[in-house]
């Protein structure tokens, strides 16, 4: 075989084997052109714009002149409660003014004592009198029982000259006692200029802080 042959054999065989050598070789990244050089470090040296930061807007709560949902209505309102002092009333008819003074400025709330009825007024003027009495006769009952007509005092007399100090004692506290219950209304009367609202006398409890804000300004708002 001469050369010739030769070569015309061993060409097919190194062009297979230049096919596959280049299967499995990467061909090298083309060469960046001279503009696409210069757009890069355009790219790199020009400065970032930052955008100013917007505050963020929260809606404004506006003012409102409303006050417990019923605005200024009170203004210039009278709200007159009368209570039973003797019966300890005080410290809620206080919470419940400044919780009405609170809700509805400009209202004027006026504590009273309401008083109980007629006849146990009458009475209760009746028990102090009644308390000295005893005490003056057992202090001094010898000589006052000759004065109205006795000629010797009765047996209950010296029951209680027997122990003087607890009789009178006994006495003015059982006194105190009585004039307390005649004098006491149970009374929590709540008057809107002038008009009923609540009564204790009739419902027979205490109104809550809510239900007194909400019969007040139903009141006021049909004025």
């Amino acid at each position: 075989m001469d050369r010739s042959q030769i070569l015309l054999l061993g060409l097919p065989i190194f062009l297979f084997c230049s096919d596959i050598l280049n299967l499995f070789t990467t061909s090298p990244p083309p060469k960046p052109s001279p503009n696409d050089h210069h757009n890069i470090h355009q790219f790199q040296t020009k400065p970032r714009q930052v955008l100013p930061q917007q505050p963020l807007q929260f809606p404004i709560q506006k003012s409102s002149t409303i006050v417990g949902g019923l605005g200024n209505i009170g203004f210039g309102s009278v709200i007159n409660i009368n209570f039973c002092v003797s019966c300890s009333y005080r410290g809620t008819a206080v919470t419940m003014k400044n919780m009405l003074e609170s809700e509805f400025p400009g209202m004027q709330v006026i504590l009273a004592n309401h008083p109980a009825p007629l006849p146990k007024r009458l009475l209760s003027k009746v028990v102090p009198v009644v308390q000295f009495g005893i005490i003056g006769i057992i202090l001094a009952g010898e000589q006052i029982f000759p004065r109205l007509g006795f000629a010797a005092p009765p047996p209950w007399y010296y029951s209680l000259r027997a122990n003087r100090f607890g009789s009178i004692a006994s006495t003015w506290l059982f006194g105190n006692l009585i004039q307390s219950f005649l004098q006491s209304s149970g009374a929590f009367e709540v008057f809107c200029n002038g008009e009923l609202v609540f009564s204790k006398l009739m419902e027979h409890r205490f109104p809550g802080e809510i239900e007194l804000r909400d019969v007040v300004g139903k009141r006021l708002a049909s004025i």
